[in-house]
């Protein structure tokens, strides 16, 4: 996977989202730079609302690209504080800076310690191969 990033401060799931703590214990979720790749051109994306309660594994959002539709998946068991607004009117963002300004929802995860067992960039880079 030469060329993709994968920052060190993020956690990774094996659905390839990466997930960012936060000051106040809420989580920035968004897709990585291997998703991003794999799917083409983001065209639309389909986000929860703020105040859903999600469920760990099961999907809570769609990202459509030019090549096909595919799933968001919640990472683990929580409650929506916010969405990304901005992919409404530009979903290209998730392509251009998938782990800025391309962040897909936050998410207060029912149980914090979550967190820290999923995979770190290390991990991640090596479930790929």
């Amino acid at each position: 996977m030469s060329g993709l990033e994968y920052p060190a401060d993020l956690r990774y799931t094996a659905d390839h989202e990466w997930v960012r703590s936060s000051e106040g214990g809420s989580v920035r979720i968004g897709i990585t730079a291997f998703a991003q790749d794999a799917l083409g051109d983001v065209v639309f994306v389909s986000l929860p609302t703020v105040g859903d309660a999600v469920t760990g594994g099961e999907a809570c959002g769609e990202v459509e690209s030019t090549k096909s539709v595919s799933d968001v998946f919640a990472p683990f068991d929580g409650e929506v504080t916010a969405v990304n607004e901005a992919l409404d009117g530009a979903p290209e963002l998730i392509n251009s800076d998938p782990y800025g300004e391309g962040w897909m929802f936050e998410l207060k995860p029912a149980d914090p310690t979550v967190v820290d067992s999923l995979m770190d960039a290390d991990a991640y880079t090596s479930s790929l191969s």
